[in-house]
């Protein structure tokens, strides 16, 4: 991948899987083969058993100004398409095709534009730096949300408040987006991306089997109702009470001391 048209950075540390998206002299605008970067690095921290949390974040002052658009729709727009048809058996960024069944956790900071609302919708839990400004602005360019954000801001806001801001396109601030549940903290500027890693050391104090269970259950329950979801319990309950995780977990609670867990 070529600087100019960005860089997807990968780090392993410990059990997490840094992923750090690089454009920032453009503001971090998305072409297609930061996407491309971005599914590979997820299908690397689905198939290693070792990684159990992905940690996302954007270097600069800003998360993305969104699509970088004659990268996309221009006349010298350009597709790869063997790596557009791998893609579609990999994760990708906005969770449409195939989930990543393993945690991500986010960093946004500065304007956090249209696929950079899409993406951190499709984590699991997202860091603001109190800067952040929010925009849906697709309808002020004369397109519709092709990232699900038809979706998700009414899974996360409800049906009015998904419509009072998607229907105006208009800009919101941090303390809006914890207010509808669009992230789970707001943080100082420049401490968003350490509280992420914070987050994500959390994570990794848990058994990643249970972890992996519950966000595909809690999936389940998105996609195909309640009913459905509560039908998984069996499922979960023979997952987990047959791993050796589970053994350390009791036997640690036994013993008085912290599980020490690996994912079996």
């Amino acid at each position: 991948m070529s600087e100019a048209e960005g860089t997807v950075k990968l780090k392993r540390d410990g059990k997490k899987l840094i992923i750090e998206i690089d454009r920032k002299d453009k503001m971090n605008g998305f072409t297609p083969m930061m996407f491309d970067g971005i599914s590979k690095a997820f299908q690397e921290l689905e198939d290693d058993p070792d990684l159990w949390v992905g940690l996302l974040f954007f270097a600069g002052e800003h998360t993305t100004a969104g699509l970088d658009l004659p990268k996309f729709f221009g006349p010298n727009a350009h597709v790869d398409e063997e790596s557009d048809k791998d893609s579609n058996d990999r994760p990708d960024a906005f969770a449409l095709r195939r989930i990543c069944s393993k945690p991500i956790v986010m960093a946004v900071q500065g304007i956090t534009y249209t696929v950079g609302i899409e993406m951190m919708l499709a984590a699991d839990i997202v860091v603001a730096s109190e800067d952040c400004r929010f925009c849906q602005l697709e309808p002020k360019r004369g397109l519709a949300v092709f990232g699900g954000a038809h979706v998700r801001y009414i899974q996360r806001a409800g049906w009015g408040n998904a419509m009072y801001h998607l229907m105006r396109a208009d800009e919101f601030d941090a303390s809006r987006a914890l207010e509808i549940g669009f992230v789970q903290e707001v943080v100082s500027v420049g401490s968003q991306i350490a509280r992420a890693t914070e987050l994500a050391d959390e994570i990794c104090q848990c058994s990643p089997i249970a972890l992996q269970e519950i966000k595909r259950a809690a999936k389940v329950y998105l996609q195909e109702g309640e009913e459905k979801a509560f039908a998984e319990i069996d499922r979960m309950r023979q997952v987990t009470l047959s791993s050796e995780d589970a053994k350390e977990g009791m036997q640690s609670f036994i013993e008085k001391r912290k599980p020490s867990f690996e994912g079996k």
